[in-house]
């Protein structure tokens, strides 16, 4: 198995920097927004994505974790049961304007489960999907996000893989991981 990085710390920064100023962009005050990180990894992400808002605003952006292993299309098909993750939503979504945000698109069916469990804590009235990297060409579902942090064309025998510092890396690196590279 090879591993390629695709971006390091530095870059990583760079681009959360990148993503937040065109979330101001199209958010202004961001009085109606809310924030979702998909839970395991999206959590991080959403964290940081908050944290960068506050310094570039001032304001104090809702988060929310939000776990959808219930909601997969696969949750019974495993041969081991899956173990759920915490949510945590301390507010009402109803008409919000709700930035969902994750680590890795792929085929799109997580999305689609977080959109279900959402559903839970109310009818947003928009929801627009924030990634940090976009696998390109592997879609089952109609999917697309709103903001990429970058694209990449991979195969189905390669996996893309984010290490955040939250989770006692060393520094944030992400890798595409493949046994033919």
């Amino acid at each position: 198995m090879a591993k390629l990085k695709i971006l390091n710390s530095k870059l990583l920064d760079i681009m959360i920097s990148r993503l937040c100023q065109q979330l101001v962009e199209n958010h202004d005050d961001f009085q109606e927004t809310v924030l979702l990180g998909m839970q395991p990894k999206g959590i991080y992400l959403a964290e940081r994505i908050k944290q960068r808002l506050k310094e570039i605003t001032g304001t104090e952006l809702p988060l929310g974790h939000l776990d959808t292993t219930f909601f997969r299309d696969d949750f019974r098909r495993r041969s081991e049961p899956l173990k759920p993750n915490a949510t945590h939503v301390p507010f009402i979504i109803e008409n919000k304007k709700v930035v969902l945000i994750d680590d890795v698109l792929f085929t799109g069916r997580s999305v689609r489960a977080a959109i279900d469990a959402m559903l839970a804590f109310g009818r947003p009235s928009c929801i627009e999907l924030l990634v940090l990297i976009d696998r390109k060409y592997s879609r089952d579902l109609p999917i697309e996000p709103h903001y990429v942090g970058k694209s990449v064309n991979t195969i189905q025998s390669q996996r893309v893989q984010v290490e955040w510092r939250e989770q006692e890396h060393a520094e944030d690196n992400v890798w595409l991981v493949s046994s033919q590279l």
